[in-house]
């Protein structure tokens, strides 16, 4: 069965293949997470067999909900699948938009509910390889100055987050 998910067409929410969705380009819902250790994000570089984007690096784990999951539930089942990460109380911290092409004639339109989790150092780790290459924690800071000199290592959308979400995703570097 393929994987049906939440897409706008006609004004209308209606179940879309995944594959149709980013090929037409079509207004659909996601899920972003952030796992983080104090000022530390673990983010994922994507396997080389994913159908966009494989081999950049991303955040923590992302993905489109099924046809009727709640976001909260595609966020915790994601952990699961892709990194082998259960039990993280997530924090809803915003809801955003973003259109970006992803190669091969595709485009994410994406409505996002991003989520954070703090972690403990110790957290176990256990990345799918059909998902997951690589992962490695790295400091808010410099993963900004990294994103800036070497954009094309980074998927759309984390450089989307960095740059014009990063607030509302990590909350006010003045406060801290």
């Amino acid at each position: 069965m393929t994987d049906m998910i939440p897409a706008w067409v006609n004004g209308t929410l209606t179940p879309v293949e995944k594959l149709a969705a980013h090929v037409q380009g079509l207004r659909h819902k996601a899920i972003s997470v952030f796992v983080m250790d104090g000022d530390r994000i673990l983010i994922q570089q994507r396997a080389l067999g994913k159908y966009h984007t494989p081999g950049l690096w991303a955040n923590t784990c992302c993905t489109h909900p099924r046809w009727e999951e709640t976001a909260d539930a595609c966020a915790r089942r994601r952990l699961r699948e892709e990194l082998g990460i259960a039990d993280l109380a997530l924090e809803y911290r915003d809801r955003v938009e973003y259109r970006a092409e992803v190669g091969g004639g595709l485009t994410e339109h994406e409505v996002v509910d991003i989520f954070r989790a703090e972690a403990d150092p110790a957290l176990r780790v256990a990345p799918n390889p059909e998902e997951v290459m690589a992962v490695r924690w790295v400091g808010l800071e410099a993963l900004m100055q990294e994103v800036a000199e070497h954009p094309a290592r980074f998927t759309p959308w984390l450089r989307i987050y960095l740059a014009e979400h990063a607030r509302a995703i990590f909350g006010d570097p003045a406060a801290a």
